[in-house]
């Protein structure tokens, strides 16, 4: 059984509402098709209910008795208004802006989780990562003690030998761009915790570099030095190294050579990357190259599960995050 498998199974044990806010893609409807078939969740359709019918009949979809929200006819409608209004008017919302917002299917969905009417929202098959995640700040906002909000990629590679039988995370793929020490390491612990969560087993962290312990010395290289020194501090019992090259980082041979005194080195299933560009380049090269399975950037730090889309993600993408998503909402 593979790792969406696993997820998908462990998800059904405890039936989750997730909004999806696209409705009108395609790949969405696919998406939504699939889980009502599999029924590891419950969806919810933000949308003019005649433009995603079309959809569905153009295209021969049955979405079975997946639930569809026009927030223009919504009975909540006037009770997201005012509570948009209400947490925003410090910022300076004035109510007819809230009120044009929430015409906005991602702002509706927001809403719909921020008041309990759902459990988890994805999004970003047609939206930018910023169109996803600000809304998300503004309404539903941090987890109380979260100094950052960061994501994760999940890359389930197959028939591989290094990770854990394949399945990695890569952070952060999708958010801070240029993170500081302080950052990478709130970054690192957060994707720990992350993993152990979904999967069950015990994180092994590789912070990477050009770099193996030393072999390297500029100021890039130091970034990462630092913030495995920073995450050791908040989490002492956490297995971390680097600054790891990723050959060193995952290959058992190489880290003999490169790291024979690492406890994480050759056995890494976590790899945290020192920027963005890096993080997510590397996520969609495996993704591409490898024909891995590729999730997110899934999301941490948020109140609530809120995750974001790739914007060339498939259907069968849209619903392993969708599942990580609900799985997500049975252990907030």
């Amino acid at each position: 059984m593979n790792f969406i498998k696993q997820i998908k199974e462990k998800a059904r044990k405890n039936i989750k509402t997730i909004v999806l806010p696209e409705a009108t893609d395609i790949r969405v409807l696919k998406a939504a098709e699939i889980i009502s078939k599999e029924k590891f969740a419950k969806i919810v359709l933000i949308g003019n209910e005649e433009d995603i019918e079309n959809i569905l009949r153009d295209n021969n979809i049955d979405i079975g008795d997946t639930k569809i929200i026009n927030p223009e006819k919504s009975i909540k409608q006037e009770d997201y208004i005012n509570s948009l209004y209400e947490l925003r008017k410090n910022k300076g919302m004035t109510r007819e802006q809230a009120k044009e917002l929430i015409l906005n299917s991602v702002y509706f969905g927001m809403m719909m989780v921020k008041l309990g009417d759902a459990d988890g929202l994805v999004s970003g098959a047609a939206h930018s990562t910023a169109d996803t995640l600000r809304p998300a700040l503004q309404i539903i906002k941090t987890k109380p003690g979260t100094k950052l909000v960061s994501t994760f990629a999940i890359i389930d590679v197959p028939n591989c030998e290094f990770g854990e039988n394949g399945l990695f995370f890569f952070g952060d793929c999708g958010l801070n761009q240029n993170p500081n020490s302080e950052q990478l390491a709130e970054i690192a612990v957060s994707t720990a915790e992350s993993f152990e969560t979904l999967v069950g087993m015990e994180a092994k962290v590789a912070m990477l570099s050009y770099s193996t312990l030393g072999s390297a010395k500029a100021e890039e290289v130091t970034k990462v030095q630092e913030a495995t020194k920073i995450a050791r501090e908040i989490n002492p019992n956490l297995m971390i190294d680097g600054e790891l090259q990723l050959d060193a980082a995952i290959v058992p041979q190489v880290a003999k050579s490169k790291a024979p005194k690492s406890n994480v080195a050759g056995k890494a299933n976590i790899l945290i990357f020192p920027e963005l560009e890096a993080g997510n380049i590397g996520y969609k090269l495996v993704e591409r190259l490898a024909k891995a399975e590729a999730y997110g950037p899934i999301c941490q730090g948020i109140a609530k599960p809120v995750n974001d889309l790739s914007r060339g993600c498939k259907a069968e993408d849209i619903v392993g995050v969708v599942a990580i998503t609900a799985l997500q909402a049975q252990n907030n």
